[in-house]
C-alpha cells in the first residue's frame, strides 16, 4: 500500500516536469495553459511548479531562466488569486531579487509582478517594495513596447488598490513614475500613462518639488501629432490622445505657469490643428483655474484670442476662440475677491471694449461682426459680465442705428442689438431697479418700430425677432408699447407681399400672446374678430382671392395667438361661430374654407395639449359643436343645401377626424370617461342631448337604416373612440363592435365601411387580451371569410381583413400570422390580387388617424422587422409557385414590404433578396416600379459590393425607367442612375459612354424636375474616372 501511494504521489510530479521540459527546453507554447489548467484544478500547487521549475530557474543559460520565469509568471497570471499570502511573499521577493538579472529575463519578470500585482492576497507594504525595484533597477525606455505596458499596468494596478501605501511614499512615487514615462513613444502606452498622470493629480498623490518634472514629461506631446496607421487593429485615434493628454494638463492650477505660456505659443503658431487644440485645451483649463492663475496671462491672451477671431479664414479656430474668451471671462466672474483684491473681471472687460468698440463705429463695418461676436462671447459668462459690456455697447449701437440710413447697415447693427438682449434672458434679476436695460427701454422700443416699419422684409423680420426678445424681459414693455406692438403685428400678418414677415409675425403672436394675455385679447383678437366678419360678407359675395386671402390669414392668427387658456377662451368661440355661419348657409363655403377652419380648430387644439385645463376646455366645447354641425348636414333637407353638404365631404371630415383626434389624444382617463359616456351613446342611441342647437327634423342612426349622409359621420366616432387612452372603459362595447362589423362590410357606402373597419381596428388593438378579444376577433374572420365568398362586398370584407390584421401586427398578436397568410392567398385573387398587394403598404406603414402611438394603440417596437423575419420568406415561396399572371401582384407586395424595413435589416438579407427586385423593376406597375427605386437607392449607397455584381442590369433598367410615362418613376430612375456613381469606379467605366448618351434625353424633358435630376446624375457620370473624382 505504501508503494503504491509513492507512486501516486511521483506519477503527477513525473507528469508536471514533462511539461515544464516541454516549455522551457522544448520552446512548445501550449504547456504553460496545460499546467496552469493543473494548478487552478487542485492537481498541482504553485509551490510543486516552482519545485519542477528548480534546476531552469538557476540555469547559467540566460535564455533557459527567462523560460523558465515566464512559464511561472503565465500560471500566476491565471492562477493569482489561489495564492496565500505566505506565498505571495516568496514569489515577490523572489521576482523582486530577479529584476536584477540579465534583460533577456526582465520581461518575464515583470509578467509575473504585474499577476501579483492583482493579488487580494498581497501583503501591506509590498505594493511600495515592488515600485521601489522597478525604479531602482529596470530602465523602463529601453525595454520593448510590450514590456514597458507592462510596467504602466503594474503601477496602474497597485494604485487602484494601494492606494494609501503608494501614497506613503510621498514624492519618491511621482519622481519614479516620472522617469519611467519620459521618452515614450507608443500610442498605446501613452493613453495608459496619461491616465496614470491624471490620476496622480486628481487624487491628491504628493507631487512634492516636481510639479515642473511632470509637466514636461508630459506636455511634451502637445499638441499631438499621430496619424493612425492603416489598418490599425489597435484602434487609437489621435482624438483618444488629443483628450486624454487635455485631461491631464487641465487638471490642475499648479501647472497654469508652465502651461499657459505654451498655449499661447501654440495658438499663435500658423498650424490649424495646434490652434484648435489648444484653444480647446484653454477652455478646459478655466473650469479648474482662478484669477491668480490667470493673471499674468490675461492681456496675452486676449491679445492671441482677438487676433484669431479678427484674422482667422477657419470658422472652427473663431468657433473656439470664442469659446475660450467666454470660458475665461466666467472663471474671473466666479473667483471670490478679498477686500483688497485687484477686480481683474472689469480690468479684462475693459481690455476688451476697449479694442473692439471702435470697429463698432467704423463707417465700412469690415470688423463689426468680429467685434460683436467677441463682445457677445465674453457677456453671455456672467450677469455681471453682461451688464458691463451692454451697459457700454447698446448706447453705442443705438446712436449708430440712427447714424446709419440704409435697411442693410441698421439690420446689422439690429441684429447685434438682438445679440445683446438675447444674452440677458440667461440671468435673473431680483430687483427691478437692477435690471440694465430699463435704462434703453424707450430707445430699444422706438428703434424696433421704426424695424417694423421699414419697407425692408429682412429688416422687419429682425425688427421682430427683437421685439419677441424684448417681451420675453418681465417688466420692459409698458402697456402703451404693448399697443403698439399688438398693432404691428396685426398689420405684418396681412402682409401680401412677402409670406416672410407674416408668418415670423405669427410666431412672435403666439410667444407673446402666452406673455401679455389681456393686451392680445384687449387689441388683437377684437381686431381680428372684425376681420373675420368682414371675412364672411366677402365670401358671401364671392369677392375676389385677395380677400378670400385675408380671411385665411385671419383663420391663422387666431389659432396662432391661442397660446394662453384665457386667450383660447375668446378664439374658441369665434372659430366655432365662424364655422357655424358658414354651414347656416349664408354664404356659399367653399371645401377650402372649412377645411382652413378646421386646420385653424387643428392648430388650437394642439397649443391646449399643454395644459390639462385648456385641454378639456376645447374638448368639451369644440367636439359637441363639430358633431351638431356634421349631425345636422347629414340630416334629410327640402331645399338642397350646398354649403351644409360640404361637411360631409371626405376632405373636411378627414380635417374634422384631425381635430377631434388632437383634442381627445391627451385627456385624462377621468375626463375622457365623462366624454365617452355621452359620443357613443350618440350614435348607438341617437342621443343628442349634449348637443348645441339639437333640433334636427329627424332621428340621428348611423348604425340603423341611416341614410349614407349619416353613417358618413362614423369617421368622427373613429377620430374620438381611437384617441382614447386605453384605460377608459367604452360603454355599450359589445354593441359597438358588432355594428361597427356589420356597417365595415356594407357596400352602399365606401368611405364609411373603411372608417367602421378602421374604428374597429383601433378599438380591437387596444383591447386587454381575454374572452372578449377572442370573441371580437372570431366575429371579424366570420365576417370577413362570408364576405370574401362571391358577392358585392369582397372589396369591404377586404378592407376589414386588412385593418384588423394590421391592428394584430402591431401588437405581436399571434393570430396576426394567419390573417397575414390570408392576405397573401389574396395575392392570387383575380379580382382583389392588385388591392391585396397593396395592403402591405398599409401594414407597414405608420397612421396617421388611428393605431398611432399618439392614440394610445399598442405599437410594439421593431414590429416591421419581426414582421419581414415572418412573411418574406413565404411570399417569395408564393411567387416562384404563382402563376404568371398574378407574379406582379407578389412583387409589389414584396417591393413595399421591402421599402419600408429598415436598412440595417434588409442589407444582410440583400443577396437573396435582390433578384425579386430587379424583377420587380420589370413590372408594368407604376407603383411597384416606384417602390423598387425607392428600395434600391439607398441600397446603392450603403451595399456598393453587392449591387456592383448586377450593374449590368441595374443600368439597363434604371436607364428604360428614366423614359417611363410616370414623372415619378422617371424621377427615381435618374436618382438611382445618380446613385449608381458610388459603386467602384472600375466597375462603372465600360457603361459611361452609353450612360452618358442615354441620359442626354431627359435632359429636354417636358418637367423641370427631371430635367434637374437628368443634369445632376449626367454630370456626375462625366465625371466619373477623372482626377479628384
Amino acid at each position: 500500500m505504501a508503494a503504491a501511494a509513492a507512486l501516486e504521489a511521483v506519477a503527477p510530479t513525473g507528469a508536471l516536469w514533462g511539461l515544464v521540459h516541454d516549455f522551457v527546453m522544448g520552446q512548445q507554447e501550449g504547456p504553460a495553459d496545460q499546467v496552469a489548467a493543473d494548478v487552478k484544478s487542485g492537481s498541482y500547487t504553485v509551490l510543486q511548479v516552482v519545485e519542477a521549475l528548480g534546476s531552469s530557474l538557476e540555469n547559467p543559460e540566460p535564455r533557459t531562466r527567462a523560460r523558465g520565469i515566464q512559464l511561472l509568471s503565465q500560471v500566476l497570471l491565471q492562477c493569482q488569486s489561489l495564492l496565500l499570502e505566505k506565498e505571495v511573499v516568496h514569489l515577490i521577493l523572489f521576482y523582486e531579487n530577479r529584476l536584477k538579472d540579465h534583460h533577456l529575463v526582465i520581461p518575464s519578470v515583470l509578467q509575473g509582478l504585474r499577476a501579483l500585482s492583482l493579488c487580494v492576497a498581497l501583503p501591506p507594504g509590498l505594493a511600495v517594495s515592488v515600485l521601489k525595484a522597478i525604479f531602482q533597477e529596470v530602465h523602463v525606455q529601453s525595454l520593448p513596447q510590450v514590456d514597458r505596458h507592462t510596467v504602466y499596468s503594474i503601477i496602474t494596478n497597485f494604485m487602484q488598490t494601494r492606494e494609501e501605501e503608494l501614497k506613503g511614499l510621498g514624492a519618491d512615487f511621482t519622481f519614479g513614475f516620472i522617469q519611467v514615462m519620459d521618452g515614450e513613444k507608443d500610442p498605446r502606452n501613452l493613453l495608459v500613462a496619461f491616465r496614470i498622470v491624471h490620476d496622480l493629480i486628481s487624487r491628491d498623490y504628493s507631487l512634492g518639488p516636481f510639479v515642473e518634472e511632470l509637466f514636461e514629461v508630459t506636455s511634451c506631446y502637445f499638441p499631438i501629432d499621430f496619424t493612425p496607421p492603416p489598418n490599425d487593429p489597435h484602434g487609437i485615434q489621435r482624438e483618444d490622445l488629443i483628450l486624454s493628454l487635455r485631461a491631464v494638463l487641465a487638471s490642475t492650477p499648479r501647472f497654469a505657469e508652465f502651461l499657459l505660456p505654451l498655449l499661447i505659443e501654440k495658438v499663435d503658431s500658423e498650424i490649424l490643428s495646434a490652434k484648435l487644440d489648444s484653444l480647446q485645451t484653454l477652455n478646459a483649463c478655466c473650469a479648474v483655474y482662478g484669477q491668480k492663475e490667470l493673471k499674468d496671462f490675461l492681456p496675452s491672451l486676449w491679445a492671441s484670442i482677438r487676433r484669431e477671431v479678427f484674422q482667422t479664414a477657419s470658422e472652427r479656430v473663431e468657433a473656439d476662440g470664442l469659446a475660450a474668451l467666454h470660458s475665461l471671462t466666467a472663471c474671473l466672474s466666479r473667483s471670490v475677491l478679498r477686500a483688497d483684491a485687484e477686480d481683474l473681471l472689469d480690468s479684462f472687460l475693459s481690455n476688451i471694449l476697449q479694442d473692439c468698440r471702435h470697429h463698432l463705429c467704423e463707417p465700412d463695418m469690415k470688423l463689426v461682426w468680429p467685434s460683436a461676436k467677441l463682445l457677445q462671447a465674453a457677456a453671455g459668462a456672467s450677469a455681471r459680465a453682461c451688464d458691463h459690456i451692454t451697459s457700454n455697447v447698446l448706447p453705442l449701437l443705438l446712436e449708430q442705428f440712427h447714424k446709419h440710413s440704409q435697411s442693410n447697415q441698421r439690420r446689422t447693427i439690429l441684429e447685434m442689438i438682438l445679440g445683446f438682449l438675447k444674452l440677458h434672458q440667461k440671468w435673473s434679476y431680483e430687483d427691478k431697479d437692477e435690471r440694465p436695460l430699463n435704462g434703453f427701454k424707450d430707445q430699444l422700443c422706438s428703434l424696433v418700430f421704426m424695424a417694423l416699419t421699414d419697407p425692408s422684409t429682412q429688416l422687419q423680420l429682425v425688427g421682430i425677432r427683437t421685439l419677441a426678445v424684448l417681451g420675453a424681459q418681465p417688466d420692459l414693455l409698458s402697456s402703451g408699447d404693448l399697443e403698439l406692438a399688438v398693432g404691428h403685428l396685426y398689420r405684418l400678418s396681412f402682409l401680401e407681399e412677402d409670406s416672410q414677415s407674416w408668418v415670423a409675425a405669427l410666431e412672435a403672436s403666439g410667444a407673446l400672446a402666452a406673455l401679455y394675455p389681456v393686451a392680445f385679447s384687449s387689441h388683437l383678437v377684437p381686431k381680428l374678430a372684425e376681420e373675420l366678419c368682414r371675412g364672411e360678407l366677402d365670401l358671401a359675395k364671392g369677392d375676389e382671392p385677395t380677400k378670400c386671402s385675408r380671411h385665411l390669414r385671419c383663420l391663422q392668427a387666431l389659432s396662432a395667438v391661442s397660446t394662453h387658456p384665457s386667450i383660447v377662451k375668446e378664439t374658441l368661440p369665434l372659430l366655432l361661430q365662424h364655422l357655424f355661419q358658414m354651414n347656416k348657409g349664408s354664404m356659399v363655403a367653399g371645401t377650402s374654407e372649412v377645411i382652413a377652419i378646421c386646420q385653424s380648430l387643428q392648430q388650437v387644439a394642439e397649443k391646449c395639449q399643454r395644459d390639462p385645463e385648456s385641454c378639456w376646455y376645447f374638448h368639451q366645447t369644440a367636439i359637441p359643436c363639430l358633431l351638431a354641425l356634421a349631425v345636422q348636414a347629414s340630416m334629410p333637407e327640402k331645399e338642397h343645401s350646398v354649403p351644409r353638404k360640404v361637411l360631409l365631404e371626405d376632405e373636411v371630415l378627414a380635417a374634422m377626424v384631425s381635430v377631434i383626434g388632437t383634442a381627445t389624444t391627451h385627456l385624462s382617463p377621468d375626463l375622457a370617461a365623462q366624454s365617452v359616456a355621452r359620443i357613443v351613446p350618440l350614435f348607438l342611441d341617437g342621443d343628442i342631448s349634449f348637443l348645441p342647437e339639437n333640433s334636427f327634423p329627424c332621428r340621428f342612426q348611423p348604425f340603423q337604416d341611416g341614410s349614407s349622409g349619416q353613417r358618413r359621420l362614423v369617421a368622427l366616432l373613429m377620430a374620438f373612440v381611437c384617441s382614447l387612452p386605453r384605460s377608459v372603459e367604452i360603454p355599450q362595447l359589445n354593441q359597438l363592435m358588432r355594428e361597427l362589423v356589420e356597417l365595415s362590410c356594407c357596400p352602399s357606402c365606401p368611405s364609411s365601411s373603411t372608417a367602421a373597419a378602421k374604428c374597429f381596428a383601433g378599438l380591437l388593438n387596444k383591447l386587454p387580451a381575454g374572452q372578449q378579444l377572442d370573441e371580437f376577433l372570431q366575429l371579424a374572420v366570420d365576417k370577413v371569410e362570408a364576405g370574401l365568398s362571391p358577392g358585392p362586398c369582397r372589396s369591404q370584407a377586404f378592407t376589414l381583413l386588412l385593418w384588423v390584421t394590421k391592428a394584430l401586427v402591431l401588437r405581436y398578436h399571434p393570430l396576426s400570422s394567419c390573417l397575414t397568410h390570408r392576405l397573401m392567398g389574396l395575392l392570387s385573387d383575380p379580382e382583389l390580387g392588385p388591392t391585396a398587394a397593396d395592403g402591405f403598404s398599409l401594414l407597414m406603414s405608420d397612421c396617421t388617424d388611428v393605431l398611432t402611438r399618439a392614440g394610445h394603440a399598442e405599437v410594439r417596437i421593431m414590429f416591421r422587422q419581426r414582421f419581414f423575419t415572418d412573411n418574406v420568406p413565404a411570399l417569395v415561396q408564393g411567387f416562384h409557385a404563382a402563376s404568371q399572371d398574378v407574379k406582379p401582384n407578389y412583387l409589389k407586395g414584396l417591393s413595399h414590404v421591402l421599402n419600408r424595413l429598415p436598412k440595417p435589416v434588409l442589407l444582410p438579407e440583400l443577396p437573396t433578396l435582390l433578384s425579386l427586385l430587379l424583377e420587380a423593376l420589370s413590372c408594368s406597375d407604376c407603383v411597384v416600379q416606384l417602390s423598387t427605386l425607392s428600395c434600391l437607392q439607398p441600397l446603392l449607397l450603403e451595399a456598393p459590393q453587392v449591387m456592383s455584381l448586377h450593374v449590368d442590369t441595374l443600368v439597363s433598367k434604371f436607364l428604360n425607367l428614366s423614359s417611363s410615362p410616370s414623372m415619378a418613376v422617371r424621377i427615381a430612375a435618374l436618382q438611382c442612375m445618380h446613385a449608381l456613381t458610388r459603386l467602384p469606379t472600375p466597375v462603372l467605366l465600360p457603361y459611361k459612354p452609353q450612360v452618358i448618351r442615354a441620359l442626354a434625353k431627359p435632359l429636354d424633358d417636358k418637367k423641370r424636375l427631371v430635367r434637374k435630376e437628368a443634369v445632376s446624375a449626367r454630370g456626375e457620370w462625366f465625371l466619373l474616372g477623372s482626377p479628384g473624382s
